[in-house]
């Protein structure tokens, strides 16, 4: 409890110390919210282990536990952005985010799972890395549709200068797509190669939803390479692609195991 009331008052002066930024326009010059961002990511994955040191089985990746790895890896990907360029903006909603999934996670409870292979446990790491980096190009994609709108309609607000030019944001938003595709690419591999039932009934939804989001992302880079897609279209699809991976894992997780009360292990 103690550490998870801390990382989250870390997380919320983060958050603060970047409105302010902002608001000042001084987002880019101003690092202070790296001192407690810094310490809350660490609480945050040293609350992890906590539990798992814990708890009987292997590492907790249940329904909430997925989301907080999740969040926690939205929060490094974004303070490592941030750090090199005008993008510390994204924290403002990342960290809060951050926060509130710990906090659901050490609400919910832990629950005991069975031990995992290297095999199961590098398919499981690689997804949560795959959909930590395409929550961030998500993320990047509304904020250049926000940008791109507010720019259409001349109205320049604080928040509109701590982001990068329309094109350096554009051009982050695929290399970051393009890391999650190659991330998301090896986790469908891991799992045609390591996972026994990838076509059970619990796992069928999750593996089409997955791969549709997979065609969807590739066709996506594909189209920037060859067509030169931009603006609102890499938006769309983005967005597109992004539900699609949340409805596979996180809806299906949902409801498997707080609906049904199942397992998908």
């Amino acid at each position: 409890m103690t550490i998870v009331l801390i990382a989250t008052l870390l997380y919320l002066t983060a958050t603060g110390l970047l409105v302010r930024a902002v608001v000042r326009d001084d987002a880019v010059t101003s690092p202070a919210w790296l001192w407690p961002a810094l310490p809350a990511m660490l609480l945050h994955g040293g609350y992890h282990v906590l539990v798992a040191m814990r708890t009987t089985g292997g590492p907790d990746m249940h329904f909430f536990a997925a989301l907080s790895l999740v969040g926690l890896g939205m929060a490094w990907l974004t303070s490592l952005v941030a750090a090199r360029g005008r993008m510390a903006a994204l924290g403002v909603l990342v960290f809060p985010m951050a926060a509130a999934v710990l906090w659901a996670y050490h609400a919910y409870g832990h629950e005991p799972s069975r031990p995992l292979g290297w095999q199961l446990a590098t398919h499981a790491w690689l997804a949560l890395l795959a959909y930590a980096t395409l929550s961030v190009a998500a993320l990047l994609a509304i904020m250049l549709w926000l940008q791109e709108r507010a720019l259409r309609r001349r109205d320049f607000r604080p928040w509109l200068r701590a982001l990068p030019p329309l094109a350096d944001l554009e051009s982050l938003l695929f290399r970051v797509i393009a890391v999650g595709f190659a991330l998301l690419t090896l986790t469908l591999l891991t799992g045609v190669l390591f996972v026994d039932d990838l076509l059970a009934q619990k796992l069928v939804h999750k593996t089409v939803l997955s791969v549709l989001s997979w065609i969807v992302f590739g066709t996506l880079l594909i189209g920037r390479r060859r067509y030169g897609w931009r603006g609102a279209k890499a938006v769309h699809w983005t967005l597109t692609a992004m539900a699609l991976l949340l409805l596979a894992f996180f809806g299906s997780q949902f409801v498997i195991e707080l609906v049904f009360g199942h397992t998908t292990r």
